[in-house]
C-alpha cells in the first residue's frame, strides 16, 4: 500500500513540470514581461476606478465577473502582440472547459484545450487535481507544491469551495510566490461580492495577499482542483 502511494505522489508531482512554450534559440522574454506589465496596469487601472466600490457582477457581459474581469484586461492589450512562432495568428484566451468536458472533476478547473496555432498564447504550466487514492495529507502536500511554482503574470483556474462561496474562480497572480511569507498575491473582481435587491455585485481587489495554505483549503477537496496557466516565451510587442 505505501509502496503504491509513493509511486502515486510521484506520478502526480509530473504534472508540475511545465511544457516548453519556447524553443532552444528562440527569442527572450522581454515581450512577454511587457505584456504582464500591460495586462496588470490594466487590471490596477479596474481597481482604481472602482476605489472600493462594488461593481456590478450579475450578467455575462458584466466585466467585474471573475473570469469576464481576466479575460477583458487580456483582450485589452493582446491585440498588441502576437507570437513568434505563429506572427499572423490572433491571440486568444480560453474560455473555460465546458462542465461535461471537465469529468470526473467539477467545473472550473480547466480552459478549454486551444492550440498555440489557433492563438492560445498560454499554456498549463502546472495543475492540481484532488486524487482519492491518496490520503488527505498527501493530497495537501502536492497542493502546496503546485503553489509554490506561481510566478507574477500566471492566470490561474480553481474549481474551490471556501468562504467566498463555491464553485470556479478565476484570478491573475501580481508576484511570484513568496517563500518568506509562504504566500501569494494576485488581482480579481467578484471573489468578494454580494447581492442588493436580486442582483449581484463584486469587489475588485489588486494585490491582495493570502497564504498558499488558504488557497489549498480551497481547491483541495475531492472533485476539485486548479491549474496555472502562464503566457510563452516567444510573446513579441508588435512594430507600430
Amino acid at each position: 500500500m505505501l509502496t503504491r502511494r509513493i509511486l502515486a505522489i510521484v506520478a502526480a508531482m509530473l504534472l508540475f513540470l511545465p511544457s516548453c512554450g519556447l524553443a532552444e534559440g528562440e527569442p527572450p522574454a522581454a515581450g512577454r514581461d511587457l505584456m504582464i506589465d500591460r495586462i496588470l496596469s490594466t487590471a490596477h487601472d479596474l481597481y482604481d476606478k472602482a476605489n472600493g466600490r462594488r461593481q456590478r457582477a450579475h450578467y455575462s457581459g458584466d466585466i467585474y465577473v471573475c473570469k469576464n474581469f481576466t479575460t477583458y484586461v487580456f483582450r485589452e492589450n493582446s491585440g498588441d502582440f502576437f507570437m513568434a512562432e505563429y506572427p499572423d495568428v490572433k491571440l486568444v484566451i480560453p474560455d473555460n472547459q465546458k462542465k461535461e468536458d471537465c469529468k470526473p472533476y467539477s467545473y472550473g478547473v480547466e480552459w478549454m484545450d486551444i492550440s498555440a496555432e489557433d492563438g492560445n498564447p498560454f499554456y498549463a504550466a502546472a495543475s492540481f487535481r484532488y486524487d482519492t487514492s491518496l490520503s488527505k495529507e498527501e493530497n495537501r502536500k502536492l497542493a502546496r507544491a503546485f503553489m509554490m511554482q506561481v510566478q507574477r503574470g500566471d492566470y490561474f483556474q480553481m474549481s474551490a469551495k471556501y468562504y467566498y462561496g463555491v464553485g470556479a474562480h478565476s484570478l491573475i497572480f501580481t508576484s511570484d510566490y513568496l517563500p518568506d511569507t509562504d504566500s501569494v498575491k494576485w488581482t480579481d473582481s467578484n471573489m468578494k461580492g454580494e447581492k442588493v435587491e436580486g442582483i449581484r455585485y463584486g469587489y475588485v481587489q489588486y494585490d491582495a495577499e493570502k497564504s498558499i495554505d488558504w488557497f489549498v483549503d480551497a481547491f483541495c477537496q475531492k472533485t476539485r482542483g486548479a491549474t496555472l496557466y502562464r503566457l510563452r516565451e516567444d510573446i513579441v510587442l508588435k512594430e507600430k
